[in-house]
């Protein structure tokens, strides 16, 4: 038997659009990693980015189950010392950019690595309703994933 492997030129990628409005936040970044990756085609390659573009709107009606609102934190490292700055689930939706906890729920689930750090490039976040990637002509979301 042998083993076919895509080139880079022959990788098709779709665009696909989410609603985040009322979705729980974990289970939908699950989703999304596994189309950034690639994981749902059958030319996967774990060392190559095969996978599909997302744009998420409505990002800050996300939903945390139970009581990670209060409970879950978020770390940012100022890179001064004394620096380490938290914020609850509930800071970080309510804030000025509620798109980042969605983000930072994707990128845990991806590897760390070079290949993940471009991956991540591919997935576009909004907080409304509206994107600018209509152009692109995004379609929904798929179910089976």
């Amino acid at each position: 038997m042998t083993t076919t492997l895509q080139s880079v030129a022959d990788i098709e990628r779709n665009w696909y659009v989410v609603d985040a409005d009322g979705q729980t936040l974990g289970r939908l970044a699950t989703r999304i990693a596994t189309v950034l990756r690639g994981k749902h085609k059958p030319t996967f390659a774990p060392h190559m980015d095969v996978g599909d573009f997302v744009v998420v709107v409505n990002a800050e009606k996300v939903v945390l189950t139970g009581r990670k609102l209060d409970q879950k934190n978020y770390y940012h490292y100022t890179g001064y010392s004394g620096g380490l700055r938290s914020r609850t689930a509930r800071q970080v939706l309510t804030g000025p950019h509620p798109e980042r906890a969605l983000q930072a729920a994707v990128k845990g689930m991806l590897p760390k690595n070079r290949l993940a750090r471009q991956v991540i490039t591919k997935l576009k976040i909004y907080a409304g309703n509206e994107h600018p990637h209509v152009a692109q002509q995004p379609q929904p979301f798929p179910a089976h994933v």
